[in-house]
């Protein structure tokens, strides 16, 4: 019995023994007659079996040198059909393609697929492609050719040949997504503007690499090695870990070059990427043999956990620190305002990320006495990320404070706190950061603009109101009205004089600003005008009565242009046409 095994087993191995005819030397025999190449592993199967039995009952027997001389040319078969199936299909094989139609752990090519025939195939013609019926028969021929060649002791052979093949795809898969091998010191040495390039270039290749070229790796391998882990294993880290190393490595190499603010946005972008593949990458790199590539991810990611964390403490030093005497001209949106609320909104659209970091490195022991601007955060709002970026901001107003205290007039100082304050509430409302502050902080912060606008005008402007009577006391004699005229007529002046080279970019803030002025002090003025101008009718009213209660408005709509003058209010007759200030 065990003899004629290896008689029937001659006859098809001798037939396609590589060295026997030129025509089998360039004749591949799965893709010739599948059927044929099934039974040439079985002839296979059964030669080993027939081995076995003779190398125990008869070892000296003649058919026991025969069978290993035709297990030798058996191999030597398997080993080029194996080599003929990876290198001819690569298209048909590559990653992207396998994991379009499968997953790991789901593999869509079982044991079934190992024994369909030609017929089986052909009645589900329908429901796949060209394409995919090539590949499913050549996963099913390498799996067959792998688990024969495995067993009969020539797995060494099989998987040189699938590692030089397989690797040569990954790395041609990589180098086509614009991946390159970096080294420490080039990534140290290189500008910014090239590193964001590839650090643009590395955020769109790192989904597919993981998702199409490992997950697809990975489903071949396993699917074509499944009779052996430890085969499996070490074939899949074999040729994935220069590329997969290489590709995971590089945030790390970013994380370690020159840190400062504006560097943050692109290492977040690169946590996030990480963070959002990670599981893909834990399930891939699972196994013990392809640890290190998953520490080297793992690795990368605190990096620029620390990197990101590094930033963020430099960024609040420097706003603390910072001690430039800039008096920004008018009282207008100081520059520190616009280049440190940007950053916070910046920070806020990265909010998973802050959240991960601060996670790592809580803020150790309580806030200063002004934690209490905190408070406005609600229960549901007052996580570590809502917390950070409103005590940034309140390191921002504290520092606008000392800014303030530059102006030598008072009221021109509250004005530049409620422009910036109003600024900033206002980057709030129409940011991410609405979300994270909430509602409560915005009201609150709010009100603190309408009371600098509230001192702001105290300051300014009860010069000017006090410059007129109250309407409650007694008639004024004819002196007392020119003299009322007359101190009016320099309070206001002052005013404007001062008050049309101040700002208030803001259109509605300058406008409430405007009418809140104009309310207090047109009914007043119209009072005392129209209660006085009579007895004065044969004085130089020019001279004495300057404005009329029409001219006030028109007056009041010059000021927060930063537009200085250099003149004075002039009397009624000078005046432009009226600009329409609604009181």
């Amino acid at each position: 019995m065990m003899e004629e095994n290896v008689e029937n087993a001659q006859t098809i191995i001798t037939k396609w023994d590589p060295s026997s005819s030129s025509y089998t030397k360039v004749t591949s025999l799965f893709q010739t007659n599948r059927k044929e190449g099934k039974e040439f592993i079985k002839s296979v199967k059964e030669l080993r079996r027939a081995m076995h039995y003779l190398v125990v009952e008869h070892s000296a027997s003649t058919k026991l040198v025969l069978a290993q001389q035709l297990m030798q040319t058996a191999m030597k078969r398997l080993e080029k059909e194996f080599y003929q199936i990876l290198s001819g299909n690569r298209d048909h094989l590559d990653p992207e393609s396998i994991s379009s139609r499968s997953s790991v752990g789901s593999s869509s090519f079982g044991e079934e697929d190992d024994v369909r025939s030609e017929e089986e195939l052909e009645l589900v013609g329908e429901s796949i492609t060209e394409v995919e019926r090539v590949s499913v028969q050549a996963m099913s021929d390498l799996k067959s050719i792998a688990e024969c060649m495995i067993g009969s002791g020539y797995g060494k052979e099989c998987v040189k040949i699938y590692k030089i093949i397989r690797k040569s795809i990954i790395d041609e898969g990589l180098y086509h997504l614009g991946i390159e091998r970096f080294r420490s010191s080039q990534i140290l040495k290189m500008n910014w503007e090239a590193l964001v390039g590839t650090i643009k270039t590395w955020l769109n290749a790192i989904r597919i690499a993981v998702k199409k070229l490992f997950t697809g790796e990975r489903i071949l391998c396993d699917h074509v090695f499944s009779a052996s882990e430890t085969i499996r294993e070490s074939c899949f880290y074999e040729i994935t870990k220069e590329g997969a190393t290489n590709l995971f490595r590089l945030p790390e190499l970013v994380a370690k070059s020159k840190k400062s603010p504006e560097r943050i946005f692109q290492l977040m972008e690169l946590y996030e990427a990480f963070s959002d593949i990670w599981p893909e990458i834990e399930l891939i790199f699972s196994s013990q043999s392809t640890s290190a590539i998953r520490l080297q991810a793992l690795s990368s990611t605190l990096k620029l956990r620390d990197s990101i964390h590094s930033i963020l403490s430099e960024f609040e030093s420097t706003v603390q620190k910072d001690s430039s005497k800039i008096v920004v001209s008018g009282g207008g949106i100081h520059p520190m305002t616009l280049s440190v609320i940007d950053y916070i909104s910046s920070l806020a659209n990265h909010s998973g990320v802050l959240c991960d970091v601060l996670a790592q490195y809580p803020r150790s022991g309580s806030l200063p006495v002004q934690e209490s601007l905190l408070e406005s955060l609600t229960s549901t709002e007052q996580d570590a990320v809502s917390v950070h970026l409103a005590w940034l901001i309140l390191v921002l107003l504290c520092k606008l404070d000392s800014k303030a205290e530059l102006y030598k007039d008072v009221s021109l100082s509250y004005l530049f706190l409620a422009n910036n304050l109003h600024f900033i509430v206002e980057k709030v409302r129409t940011t991410s950061l609405k979300y994270l502050l909430g509602e409560d902080w915005i009201s609150k912060h709010t009100k603190k603009v309408h009371l600098y606008a509230a001192n702001y005008e105290t300051m300014a402007w009860t010069k000017v109101f006090s410059s007129l009577p109250d309407s409650k006391s007694s008639p004024l004699s004819r002196d007392l009205a020119k003299e009322s005229f007359m101190r009016f007529n320099a309070a206001f002046e002052e005013a404007y004089r001062k008050q049309t080279s101040w700002i208030v970019q803001d259109g509605k803030l300058r406008d409430d600003l405007k009418v809140s002025i104009a309310k207090k002090l047109a009914p007043k003025y119209q009072e005392f005008y129209d209660a006085n101008l009579a007895m004065l009718s044969e004085e130089n009213l020019e001279l004495l009565v300057r404005f009329s209660p029409d001219d006030l408005g028109n007056y009041l709509s010059d000021l927060f242009h930063g537009t200085s003058t250099s003149s004075s209010p002039t009397s009624s007759s000078s005046v432009p046409p009226k600009r329409c200030l609604s009181l």
